[in-house]
């Protein structure tokens, strides 16, 4: 249940994110709502997985996976390419996410 709040979580970032950018620096008020709803939805279901899920991981998996989520967005929507050093960067982000969830024993599984 915490984990599925979390992925409710990450969705709603990547959604927010995404409007943040269709806002065009806050030009535009239909994208600047969406955001806004989206970013208080994410951190309610952030805040309903905290009760299960340690604050660090929780973060650490909400930032890595939203990372990874808003730059594959950037691209096929925005078309915004990443460089080789920033595939890199994203993929030790993953890395990192993999390890705690694989090996740490602060996860709840």
């Amino acid at each position: 249940m915490a984990y599925g709040a979390l992925a409710l979580a990450i969705v709603c970032e990547v959604a927010g994110t995404t409007f943040l950018q269709k806002s065009e620096q806050f030009t535009r008020p239909g994208p600047i709502l969406l955001m806004v709803l989206f970013y208080a939805g994410s951190f309610y279901f952030l805040a309903q997985a905290l009760k299960a899920v340690p604050l660090g991981i929780a973060y650490a998996v909400w930032a890595g996976v939203g990372i990874v989520l808003t730059a594959v967005i950037g691209a096929v929507i925005f078309r915004q390419m990443l460089d080789a050093a920033a595939i890199l960067g994203i993929g030790l982000i993953v890395a990192g996410v993999v390890v705690i969830q694989i090996f740490s024993k602060s996860v709840t599984h």
